[in-house]
């Protein structure tokens, strides 16, 4: 279990106060208007901002003084996921690392995690060349490759038209499920939690409070 107890974190005048826990195989969402610090959560469990109190813990381990590389998390973000100049299968396999030298169990891996994300066939296509979603598609499949436990989402389908917007919320199903994720996605559409999430929290005064 994902357990983040009481993470508190100062921004200008407001205290943030964090608790929340995400079981495997579960989808959390957060909610929350623009502002209210809902980003703020995710950067303090990936490890971008350091807490002033608390802690998080993951399989009864705490993790919250470890540097966001050594943490079993990965993140999604809305934007800028993909390196538009570079085919498919590089910018699925930078999530392995920037060696130039691409092991063949790597290349395999990659070509599998592509299909199970709806894009075999493009391993050659060059990301500038991608429609919005499909560029979602090659920035989950280079989260999954890095097989982290914990995805992060933060608005990644936001800007996506309603019927992509669709398919990429049901496809974290279908892999969160399929892998054992423990998976926190926040979002403004309260819909897109409603869609797939076990657990709702909304983000008000600076706590989470369950909807």
């Amino acid at each position: 279990m994902l357990q983040v107890h009481n993470l508190t974190y100062r921004y200008d005048e407001t205290i943030y106060d964090f608790s929340l826990h995400v079981e495997k195989n579960e989808i959390v969402g957060i909610t929350g208007e623009s502002g209210s610090g809902k980003s703020t959560l995710l950067d303090l469990i990936a490890g971008f901002l350091t807490p002033l109190s608390g802690n998080i813990s993951f399989k009864n381990e705490d993790i919250t003084l470890l540097n966001t590389e050594h943490r079993p998390i990965t993140i999604l973000f809305q934007k800028y996921n993909t390196f538009e100049h570079l085919s498919v299968i590089k910018n699925v396999l930078l999530g392995i690392g920037t060696s130039l030298k691409v092991k063949k169990q790597d290349l395999d891996e990659a070509k599998q995690i592509l299909k199970e994300v709806g894009l075999e066939g493009f391993e050659n296509k060059i990301a500038s060349s991608l429609s919005g979603g499909q560029s979602q598609r090659v920035a989950l499949a280079r989260s999954l490759i890095r097989k982290k436990p914990i995805l992060l989402l933060d608005e990644p389908f936001t800007g996506l038209d309603l019927q992509t917007r669709i398919k990429m919320l049901n496809l974290v199903k279908k892999i969160s499920k399929k892998r054992g994720l423990y998976t926190i996605m926040v979002t403004h559409d309260i819909n897109d939690c409603e869609l797939i999430a076990n657990r709702v929290y909304n983000v008000k005064n600076g706590k989470l409070c369950l909807v």
